[in-house]
């Protein structure tokens, strides 16, 4: 194995570097095969991808051409789309086009500036007219809910395990810090991931939809936003001085990779560790759902791993060559535990609690050593978490076999998720509807 390979930039450490992080120890014992052996081939994949950002988008972005509203409307005004069919059979307008002059405005000012003539603009209407061949709706929705099952879990390992394990990496912190999100606006930020999971996860049987990510919806809607925001964030980073050398582009192919991973496989196994039955179809389904979501997002098809046994080995590989250094990842770490207690007041005491079981969960699933680098409380509640084994387990077995009790878990689940809702319902239309 080349040593080239693994520190073409500074970022980078070799690989046997972390050999003693409890969670790549856990990856190599549970996860892996036992003759596993990390890819030359992998790394050189990484090391290529970390000086790729986005080609299409920031060409675009590069010539002062915002793509995301033109491009939704121009996709769901074209009479004869896939897109228009499937708005049609929606139960509500994601864009609101027939009620929004403004957006007729910036279609006709972005054509008067040959927008749609643009090559890469035409690349992305392509990419978000139709879903690919490649995307099985069938098995994405099973994925889709099964991922939505559990709401309380969903949010507690979107926060204590996928976020909090990215602050412990520089590169998948520092723009975050540099751009100020999650420090200065913890809250806003981590809801709006959080729509985004959401959105993505949407199913036929939440929405009306015909699909999951039905061409229109609010999960198709948020990929192009997102996208663009990316772009914009990269292209700032860049103009103020980013140390490309050293890191890679800023939000960059395999970083970008690795926060696929963190939304679907690490929830996924989250949720199976707290007790979820989840099937192997299930599972094969939330990485399709979340494959179709992050190649909106921006990312080669070619780099995302297939299946679960390739996620942990790319995952064991990128999480084995990052160069850590937690005082970086710190402060994103520190706003995001002390939510409750700023959200219910300092003295609340409920607040603290809630930090001490959220710290718990990091600390059960992440492990201690990445906990105490983010300087995360230790707590006596930390084994306490674990109670939640036998009641999802019990739970799930009782909804597959008990038809009367899937519905009122059913309707118990919409509740929970209604009441995880809060934030949103204030500060996001679609879910103000």
């Amino acid at each position: 194995m080349s040593n080239s390979m693994i520190r073409k930039h500074g970022r980078t450490t070799q690989i046997t570097q972390h050999a003693e992080l409890q969670v790549l120890k856990r990856i190599r014992k549970f996860l892996l095969p036992k003759d596993f052996t990390v890819s030359s081939a992998l790394l050189e994949e990484m090391a290529e991808g970390y000086d790729i950002g986005d080609p299409v988008v920031d060409r675009l972005l590069a010539n002062n051409r915002k793509f995301a509203k033109p491009l939704q409307a121009y996709i769901l005004q074209k009479p004869s789309s896939t897109a228009s069919s499937q708005l049609d059979a929606q139960s509500n307008n994601p864009l609101n086009i027939e009620s929004n002059p403004n957006l007729d405005l910036e279609i006709n000012l972005s054509l008067k500036k040959d927008l749609t003539d643009n090559p890469d603009f035409q690349q992305l209407i392509s990419q978000f007219s139709t879903h690919p061949e490649w995307f099985d709706v069938d098995l994405a929705e099973i994925g889709a809910i099964a991922y939505r099952r559990y709401p309380l879990m969903l949010i507690w390992l979107l926060r204590n395990v996928a976020l909090m394990a990215g602050y412990s990496i520089p590169a998948l912190s520092l723009p975050l810090i540099q751009t100020g999100a999650l420090v200065h606006e913890a809250l806003p930020r981590l809801m709006r991931t959080y729509s985004y999971i959401l959105a993505v996860s949407e199913h036929p049987g939440l929405n009306d939809a015909p699909t999951v990510l039905a061409i229109g919806s609010e999960g198709w809607r948020q990929s192009i936003n997102v996208r663009q925001i990316h772009a914009i964030v990269r292209q700032k980073l860049i103009e103020e001085g980013w140390d490309s050398d050293y890191w890679g582009t800023p939000i960059n192919q395999t970083d970008m990779v690795a926060t696929h991973l963190q939304f679907s496989l690490l929830i996924m196994r989250g949720l199976r560790i707290l007790g979820a039955r989840i099937s192997a179809e299930e599972a094969k389904g939330i990485l399709h759902l979340w494959h179709l979501a992050s190649w909106w997002m921006g990312i080669d098809l070619k780099r995302l791993p297939q299946n679960e046994t390739d996620c942990w080995a790319w995952l064991y590989t990128y999480l084995a060559t990052q160069h850590l250094d937690f005082e970086v990842g710190k402060p994103l770490a520190d706003a995001l535990h002390r939510l409750p207690s700023q959200i219910m007041g300092e003295d609340n005491r409920k607040g603290r609690f809630v930090e001490l079981v959220n710290a718990s969960v990091t600390r059960t699933l992440v492990g201690d050593d990445i906990s105490d680098g983010l300087g995360l409380p230790k707590s006596r509640l930390r084994h306490v978490v674990l109670v939640s084994v036998p009641i999802l387990f019990g739970l799930d077995t009782l909804r597959r076999h008990n038809s009367k009790a899937a519905i009122k878990l059913e309707d118990f689940r919409a509740k929970r998720q209604n009441n995880m809702n809060w934030w949103l319902r204030k500060n996001d239309s679609y879910y103000s509807q």
